[in-house]
């Protein structure tokens, strides 16, 4: 292998083999002109385009709609929503001339939508049978992002969709909330075979504005925590300063109940890299890989012909089925064989002389490595088996290092040093500001929140400060 194709840094030193593997892999170019703007190549575009539309289709099987609203946003909105503003007014990219013309009011590029679409709400809706309303929209955000960037998984352009909804009640605003979760899983972990922790974020790390807000966290090899996807059930905290109201069945004038959730797409993208990565570069979910099927033609002098028209006709009949490729460059084998594994391609086909004479093919597995011989006639079939075996076994392997960096600590001591190996530590905790503070402070880890539905009850004294435990909390460092 060469060293110009080949990844070079174990995963183990996660940082380097990530940015090997982002740049080897041919998903970004990070030497565009403005930091924080890498370019995306294609093979990074067709997964961020299928990621995002799997998250579509969940939201129009669930009643959402499409829409599109504008990028930029007049200051005066951002200013509508006070907590809104506090968090957001560090963050954003302002426009402030148009040519050589000052704009008499500031406008600003979207870090999130609400104030852009929330005014456009208190026009549309007049009565209950308005309600609910649920759209989303698709597309880029735009936040000035301090802290060290890194493509996909923390830059200052990141892809993402967002739905919006506006409901009547209180309870259904909730069962809102309960649908975007059932939409997480099945993307995330049914489809992508990413494991998550759903949390309930702590009052003091709430989205800005928000009554209550849940977190979609995964664990990354080097033991951080990656929030991918967030729901924030908003109550009437927007409906009131945006005016958005309905006239309800007595013909009575009400706030509505909104909400709103943003899977992250990149961040998301940065996962399956990440989380099923190996050694070799990218192993990619067979749903998402830009192509599924590799066909390498082994030539040899004087088969040339027969090998080529063998190639030709399977390539024929299983892209009927598949997203194939069929590579008759004129590199050697093992060079291709090199490349489509860095690049995560499932399933390879090779096809040389012996093969055209018995009938049948070889497969290649690319998570295990495992070589098949099959006969020509049960091709198609063995690589679908083949192709959910591997979802099977990279789900399945996924969990298992989750689950091994899920663990417990019963006082101070021991929560630092299970925070030294990295992962997600389950304590009992005061629920107070000051103490999660002191915890970052100490150790640079977040409190993440309340697993969602879990009803744990603390059965020790917090950790951290020693006063009676209110909840139990897990902690971890993040990105």
């Amino acid at each position: 292998m060469s060293e110009e194709l080949g990844i070079t840094v174990p995963k183990k030193n996660f940082g380097e083999w990530y940015l090997e593997v982002v740049k080897k892999a041919g998903l970004a170019d990070q030497r565009y002109p403005v930091k924080g703007f890498p370019v995306y190549m294609p093979w990074a575009m067709f997964m961020i385009k299928r990621i995002t539309r799997m998250f579509e289709e969940e939201f129009e099987r669930t009643g959402h709609e499409p829409a599109g609203f504008p990028v930029v946003i007049p200051e005066s909105s951002l200013k509508k929503e006070k907590e809104h503003v506090k968090s957001f007014e560090k963050e954003v990219f302002w426009i402030t001339h148009a040519g050589k013309n000052k704009l008499e009011e500031r406008l600003f590029l979207r870090p999130t939508s609400e104030t852009a679409i929330y005014p456009m709400y208190s026009l549309w809706i007049r009565t209950y049978q308005d309600l609910p309303l649920k759209l989303y929209q698709s597309g880029q955000v735009y936040r000035y992002e301090t802290k060290m960037t890194k493509p996909l998984i923390r830059g200052r352009e990141f892809f993402w969709l967002e739905s919006h909804t506006v409901q009547k009640t209180a309870e259904a605003a909730q069962k809102q909330v309960e649908e975007d979760m059932r939409i997480t899983e099945n993307v995330i972990e049914n489809k992508l075979g990413i494991p998550f922790m759903l949390f309930e974020r702590p009052p003091w790390d709430k989205f800005p504005g928000a009554e209550s807000t849940y977190a979609y966290d995964t664990i990354m090899p080097d033991g951080k925590i990656a929030q991918i996807a967030t729901t924030h059930n908003l109550g009437r905290n927007f409906s009131k300063p945006f005016n958005i109201t309905f006239t309800d069945e007595k013909e009575e004038k009400q706030y509505a109940y909104q909400t709103c959730f943003g899977p992250g797409v990149s961040r998301i993208l940065s996962a399956v890299v990440s989380i099923h990565g190996d050694d070799k570069g990218l192993i990619l979910p067979p749903e998402l890989a830009p192509v599924q099927v590799v066909i390498i033609p082994i030539l040899k002098k004087g088969h040339e012909n027969k090998v080529k028209e063998k190639a030709h006709s399977l390539f024929s009949e299983l892209r009927k089925s598949f997203r194939v490729r069929l590579d008759e460059r004129s590199y050697r084998p093992g060079f291709k064989y090199h490349e489509w594994e860095l690049k995560g391609v499932p399933v390879r086909v090779e096809i040389g002389p012996d093969d055209v004479a018995k009938g049948q093919v070889t497969i290649v597995r690319r998570d295990s490595g495992k070589k098949l011989a099959v006969s020509e006639k049960d091709v198609k079939k063995k690589i679908s088996d083949i192709l959910k075996d591997i979802f099977d076994s990279m789900k399945n392997r996924a969990k298992a290092f989750f689950d091994e960096n899920v663990r417990e600590a019963k006082n101070y001591k021991e929560l630092k040093q299970n925070l030294k190996r990295g992962g997600l530590v389950k304590i009992s905790f005061c629920y107070e500001e000051a103490c999660a503070k002191k915890l970052k402070n100490d150790t640079g880890a977040e409190v993440r929140g309340i697993e969602f539905g879990a009803n744990e009850k603390p059965v020790n004294k917090c950790v951290i400060c020693g006063k009676p435990a209110k909840k139990v909390v897990y902690v971890a460092r993040a990105y």
